[in-house]
């Protein structure tokens, strides 16, 4: 590795697996170069949760990061952990501070089968990580009365529309966004479904939502036309937008194989849907990507809470570490897309390999057994990375 990754570690039983994933399926192998940023709620406590800030601010220097499922707290962990504050998720922190947008892809896994028969191809969810319903100020209205939309400019002028007229109690949601970040969102898409070479669908509702969600499909025709449309043809591959309720119906007929950009609301439900018909979301990849090329891969879920707590009663667990060794995987193949090292992008192929041969030999993980085609043999975290060590050998 002739330029280091960022390497963000995490907590609970993910924090467990990923020593236990550099110790067998890495190390061994390749002589790893990394910065090291312990993410884990702990050391967030300790820096007053500055070192999140630190690793974002390495993996925009270095281009590209591996990161570690992490807590975002709420008030039952700030009593378990002694917390000072009520830290925000280190995932939108990377987010804010990157201007990324998040890529998250099924890993298609031999003898579990998609419960929509027809999807034989991974459909990737790129989801707009700004504004909508997340950044929303909501009104509790407590009887008859006008609401009003109010936007004061910096002039001093000021416009007003009628919201509603209320006769009797009801509720209020202001949501926004912004033009630069929305464009930021098409950027990313765009540049990624090149690095595909796949397909990029956009939908939203803009004959409802006539300015708001217009926004986005207009912004996003801008950047095709004046910025990708050459290199989309050159590279074979389209983008169109259509309404969302058309994209879905489109989707279940399809075969899979495409990016699905979204904005916030959506992108948030529909990568639900999408990660549990193919399998599940301990079985889903996830890269964070910036419109200036940083690079951030992590698995898409949680830190495996009740497992952890299993593990410290000194019980073998059957974590399933896959996404987790994708996000190891996508983060080297990428290093060594970046510097020209193709020795690297090769042993990442390997290790893939090797953990899609342990399944299809019929060793596996608890929860891909539960889904498996065929007869599984089930093994505990360390006992399946080790099954893989030996294939890869």
């Amino acid at each position: 590795m002739k330029t280091p990754i960022a390497e963000l570690d995490g907590d609970e039983m993910t924090r467990i697996l990923w020593k236990q994933i550099k110790d067998t399926v890495l190390s061994p192998f390749v002589e790893l170069n990394t910065e090291y940023y312990d993410l884990g709620l702990p050391e967030r406590d300790r820096t007053d949760d500055a070192v999140t800030l630190e690793a974002a601010k390495a993996i925009a220097r270095l281009k590209v990061g591996v990161k570690c499922a992490t807590i975002t707290p709420n008030a039952a962990r700030m009593t378990e952990y002694n917390l000072k504050a009520m830290y925000k998720s280190p995932n939108a922190t990377l987010r804010a501070e990157l201007d990324g947008t998040v890529f998250r892809a099924p890993i298609i896994v031999p003898g579990i089968k998609s419960y929509i028969p027809g999807w034989v191809k991974p459909i990737t969810i790129a989801r707009h990580a700004y504004g909508d319903i997340y950044k929303a100020v909501e009104y509790r209205v407590p009887g008859p009365g006008r609401a009003e939309l109010v936007f004061t400019g910096a002039d001093g002028a000021v416009e007003r529309k009628t919201i509603f007229d209320f006769k009797g109690p009801g509720v209020i949601q202001g949501m926004h966004n912004r033009d630069d970040s929305i464009t930021s969102f098409a950027r990313s898409c765009f540049s990624y479904a090149l690095a595909a070479k796949q397909d990029l669908w956009f939908s939203a509702k803009d004959t409802i939502s006539k300015t708001y969600d217009e926004d986005f499909r207009s912004i996003f025709q801008k950047v095709y036309e004046e910025e990708y449309r050459t290199a989309f043809e050159e590279a074979g591959i389209t983008y169109f937008y259509t309404l969302i309720d058309d994209a879905i119906a489109r989707a279940v007929r399809s075969k899979g194989g495409f990016i699905w950009a979204m904005k916030n609301y959506d992108g948030d439900v529909i990568s639900d849907m999408v990660s549990t018909a193919f399998g599940s979301l301990a079985l889903m990849s996830s890269v964070l990507v910036s419109p200036d090329g940083c690079f951030e891969y992590e698995a898409a879920h949680g830190t495996v809470t009740r497992h952890y707590y299993r593990y410290l009663k000194g019980e073998k667990t059957s974590t399933n570490p896959i996404a987790t060794l994708w996000a190891w995987t996508g983060a080297l193949r990428k290093r060594g897309e970046l510097d020209g090292s193709p020795d690297l992008c090769a042993f990442a192929d390997r290790l893939e390999k090797a953990a899609l041969d342990t399944v299809a030999s019929g060793v596996m993980t608890g929860d891909m057994a539960a889904l498996y085609d065929g007869k599984a043999e089930t093994a505990d975290s360390e006992t399946f990375l080790k099954a893989i060590a030996e294939k890869l050998t």
